[in-house]
């Protein structure tokens, strides 16, 4: 049975079953209440429900409604920014830190699925191709200081010809693959780490959206129809955070990015352009990443838009992007095409931050979520649990917010990517 409530998508019509959650009536009282029912939501209230909290989350639609229900299903090790230059920002215990936590957030995905036992096609192996010949040389030095300065041999940079053999195109230059990477059906690992938080004790309220709050020794969180008082709040919203918490929504801008599924793919033709069955993601400023499904689909992610509205034909929107590096596939059938707002920073590094002592927040993953967010989750809830560390290292990265605050941020942003646009197809 199709879920209901959802956007239309290739993960919605290949979607395992859900249970339906109420939305909240009533006055309630809880340890914790967190806001969002994406990844970060959903693995805080767990991971807080494992540690004995009585927690209640709250959605606005349904859970994993948004980009958690909706995005390239990539789960990669690293981050936005180098090690270096995180060095120069916070340090090199942190920065260190920083880059181990990037290795455990993926390690983290991996456990939770195999713990909760949940079905979400789970496939080894994230490649990282160069479009232009020159950014070659910035992908060898990545992966040898990898390999090198961080001691970490699971990555591998793969010439011209090693990446054409993978990929069936001589369009990339080279590559570095990520050996323990993962990439998985985004919104069915989702869904089960809300089976996990249900059966761990976390009330799930769905179409709960949340109207206001007030905060103090005590934090009041109001819907339409009820509210909940609780000692502690979680801000998951991440790229729909919206209006709801001015302090912090000028530290992220919401973009919206776009995917296509195609008809399901001979055997043959999945062999000849994707044998090893990885994902990949390329060196664009605004990047193209895709994938095959476990039914032989391709699932091509490209182009962005930064208004409220998506394209009238997705997958036309998209395909173009598809065909400049699969041209054999102009005749395949776009089945599917959807999109969904993910949230940026100006730096691309998630944004932390304990807004009050009782306040905390994670947002701003910028194309890392599945992993990131999943991870953001577990540091707040351990943050609750008076093991701040981690979460506090993020915190100390600096975060810059856009420029103009919500008002000026969409102008200056969509100038910003219109330059690196022009740059992709020209430079």
């Amino acid at each position: 049975m199709r879920l209901t409530g959802y956007d239309t998508s290739y993960y919605l019509d290949s979607a395992n079953a859900k249970k339906e959650f109420a939305s909240l009536e009533g006055d309630h009282v809880f340890d914790v209440c967190v806001i969002g029912g994406g990844f970060t939501g959903l693995s805080a209230a767990l991971h807080l429900a494992e540690k004995g909290y009585k927690v209640a989350l709250l959605e606005a639609e349904k859970v994993a409604w948004g980009a958690s229900g909706r995005n390239g299903g990539q789960v990669c090790q690293g981050h936005n920014m180098s090690h270096q230059d995180m060095i120069a920002k916070v340090g090199k215990e942190n920065a260190d830190l920083l880059w181990q936590m990037s290795l455990d957030s993926v390690d983290l995905v991996k456990d939770l699925i195999e713990k909760h036992k949940i079905q979400c096609d789970l496939k080894q192996g994230v490649l990282h191709v160069a479009n232009k010949a020159k950014h070659c040389d910035e992908l060898k030095q990545s992966v040898d200081y990898k390999q090198n300065k961080l001691n970490y041999q699971d990555i591998e940079y793969l010439d011209k010809a090693q990446v054409s053999s993978m990929l069936g195109s001589d369009k990339y230059h080279g590559g570095e693959y990520w050996k323990q990477g993962a990439h998985l059906h985004p919104l069915n690992y989702a869904l089960g780490l809300a089976q996990a938080a249900d059966k761990a004790g976390v009330s799930i309220f769905e179409d709960s959206r949340v109207t206001d709050y007030q905060t103090g020794s005590e934090v009041q969180v109001n819907t339409e129809k009820g509210c909940v008082k609780a000692k502690f709040m979680l801000l998951a919203c991440n790229g729909y955070l919206g209006n709801l918490e001015p302090r912090i929504a000028g530290k992220i801008m919401p973009i919206n990015n776009f995917i296509l599924a195609t008809e399901p793919l001979t055997d043959e033709m999945c062999a000849r352009i994707n044998p090893q069955d990885v994902a990949v993601a390329d060196s664009k400023f605004v990047i193209n990443y895709f994938k095959l499904s476990a039914d032989n689909r391709l699932l091509w992610g490209g182009g962005e838009n930064y208004t409220a509205k998506f394209p009238s034909d997705i997958g036309q929107f998209v395909r173009k992007y598809m065909l400049e590096f699969y041209p054999e596939l102009s005749q395949t059938k776009i089945d599917y095409g959807w999109g969904g707002t993910l949230a940026i920073t100006l730096n691309r590094m998630p944004f932390f931050q304990r807004i009050e002592s009782n306040v905390l927040v994670a947002q701003g993953y910028s194309g890392h979520g599945v992993a990131m967010a999943t991870l953001g989750g577990k540091l707040m809830a351990e943050a609750i649990d008076g093991q701040s560390r981690g979460f506090d290292v993020f915190a100390q990265m600096p975060s810059p917010s856009f420029p103009g605050g919500t008002l000026l941020r969409w102008p200056g942003l969509v100038a910003g990517m219109l330059y690196y646009s022009l740059r992709d197809r020209l430079f």
